[in-house]
């Protein structure tokens, strides 16, 4: 990585900082004034729409751990945030605990699935591992609904009380902005923190050659099993997130497009990154309001169609995009935000 003119790495603390220069540091002070005030002049719209976008950019997060770094297939994402979100509203509304340990509770719950449907990666691989992944989709989804029908409700609405800290109640989009920004932001620390520590350095060898790993001496089941586990840890903070966002919800708000959504946008943003699942999941929401701010004036231009073609096309612009990063920019956002920092470093050199 190339650095500024007149910066120098003497240590290796130098070579491994997040924040290397005080430039950075002025630049992450800035973006944190910003995110404090600029919600302020927000709209409620708008605000609707990035409390959402921060909440799925939790659980993108956790699955860029086990596909983007671990290299293991996941499509079952959105149900592990269902298994969160049921956790956390039941253990709220049954046992009148309080959201903060509730959230962690949500995560601890989805990590046990996870690491129940993570225990076959270590024996299948590939397509083999992407079917169980998407059998656990529609097992949980399917036990939320039938067996534990009486608990859950079923297909009704769970209600769940708003988030509650000394006294304030988070029950206006302004508040919960500043709770789901802050969580956010702790988890995207730990992401970033996890991929420079032994564990992170053991789900690359895993993802660029197992059998190599485990002959440096990786333990590949305890490897595996554990990226399974924290990318699940994620989905669940952000279920019980969005269980207590919405403050009522039901199985269909973690369908399977969800969980292909939650890969779209990881590999939109980069595989491999912590900046890449934030980066993705900017592109694709913003893309998806884009299409649906023009949607009413494409069904007046062409009356022909219906109101369901018409918004269908929000899944043909999804889909176009990821072809066109597949082909063009497999590696995403992120890499093109690294070409372009390198360039402006170098410039006016070609070099």
């Amino acid at each position: 990585m190339s650095l500024p003119c007149g910066t120098f790495n003497t240590r290796y603390e130098q070579v491994f900082a997040v924040l290397r220069t005080r430039t950075h540091w002025a630049m992450i002070a800035a973006l944190f004034m910003v995110l404090a005030i600029l919600p302020l002049i927000l709209s409620s719209h708008i605000l609707t729409v990035i409390n959402i976008m921060l909440i799925v950019m939790i659980a993108v997060l956790g699955l860029n751990i086990v596909t983007g770094y671990c290299g293991q297939i996941n499509f079952g994402q959105a149900a592990f945030m269902a298994v969160g979100a049921y956790s956390s509203g039941l253990l709220m509304n049954h046992f009148g605990l309080s959201f903060w340990l509730c959230l962690p509770a949500a995560g601890i719950m989805a990590t046990l699935v996870g690491i129940l449907f993570g225990m076959p990666s270590v024996r299948v691989k590939g397509l083999y591992l992407a079917l169980v992944t998407l059998a656990a989709q529609f097992i949980i989804i399917y036990v939320i609904e039938t067996p534990l029908q009486s608990l859950t409700g079923g297909q009704w609405a769970l209600r769940t009380p708003a988030p509650k800290l000394w006294g304030i109640t988070f029950n206006t989009q302004l508040k919960l902005f500043y709770l789901i920004a802050g969580i956010t932001a702790l988890m995207t620390f730990f992401a970033k923190n996890l991929t420079r520590t032994r564990v992170g350095r053991n789900f690359v060898a895993v993802r660029d050659n197992d059998i190599a790993a485990e002959v440096m001496g990786i333990n590949i089941f305890r490897t595996k099993v554990l990226a399974f586990a924290i990318c699940s840890f994620y989905a669940g903070v952000a279920g019980s997130l969005w269980a207590h966002y919405q403050r009522a919800f039901t199985t269909t708000d973690f369908s399977f497009m969800q969980s292909i959504w939650f890969v779209g946008m990881m590999i939109v943003g980069g595989m491999g990154t912590t900046l890449g699942p934030i980066l993705g999941t900017l592109f694709i929401t913003l893309l998806d309001q884009l299409v649906l701010r023009f949607t009413p004036a494409m069904i007046s231009v062409l009356p022909v169609l219906t109101a369901a073609q018409i918004s269908s096309i929000a899944m043909f612009a999804f889909a176009l995009v990821i072809i066109v990063f597949l082909v063009w920019e497999p590696r995403g956002l992120a890499h093109r935000w690294q070409i372009f920092k390198t360039s402006y470093r170098l410039w006016p050199f070609a070099y």
